[in-house]
Parts: C-alpha cells; sequence; structure tokens
C-alpha cells in the first residue's frame, strides 16, 4: 500500500481506501494485497514480583520499560536475520 485515501474511504463506508502500486490499471484486483510471511514469537515474561513495592518509584518504571524495549528490540533483530524471502516458496 503507497497511501491511503481517507475522504474516498468515508465516502464509500469503508475502514481505508489504499492506493496500491497496481491498483489503477488491475481495476479491483490491484487492491488485493500480495502474500506475506509473518515470523511471530513469544518472549519469556520478565519476572517484576520483586518490584511492587517499588511500584511508583519513576526509576524502577523507566528500568523496567528500558528493560522491556531492550527485549523486543534484540527479538526483532534476531528474527529479522531469520525472516525469509516473502517471494520464495
Amino acid at each position: 500500500m503507497l497511501a491511503d485515501i481517507k475522504p474516498l474511504a468515508r465516502l464509500l463506508k469503508l475502514p481505508y481506501f489504499p492506493v496500491t502500486p497496481t491498483f489503477p490499471w488491475l481495476g479491483p484486483l490491484g487492491m488485493v494485497p500480495l502474500p506475506s510471511k509473518w515470523l511471530i514469537e513469544f518472549c519469556p515474561p520478565i519476572p517484576t514480583a520483586h518490584l511492587t513495592d517499588s511500584a511508583d518509584d519513576p526509576l524502577v518504571v523507566f528500568n523496567l520499560a528500558d528493560q522491556v524495549r531492550e527485549t523486543i528490540q534484540q527479538t526483532l533483530h534476531r528474527l529479522l536475520e531469520r525472516r525469509p524471502d516473502p517471494f520464495g516458496p
């Protein structure tokens, strides 16, 4: 999808109106998205039981949020290396 024409989507009572590279030339068939492959991974839970007494401390909350962000970023980098070719078998 290259763009979303919101006024046209509202007029047609659609959630969105996508503009794709093939839309004008292939008609409605150009609005069909290309197939995509997804990798979904659930990370192990981050223990927070020891933080219940200091839940109001901004530094503790910041450190926990930083740990969550770092875990997600490392997982994304690892999954990016394993990402399959979207047009391959």
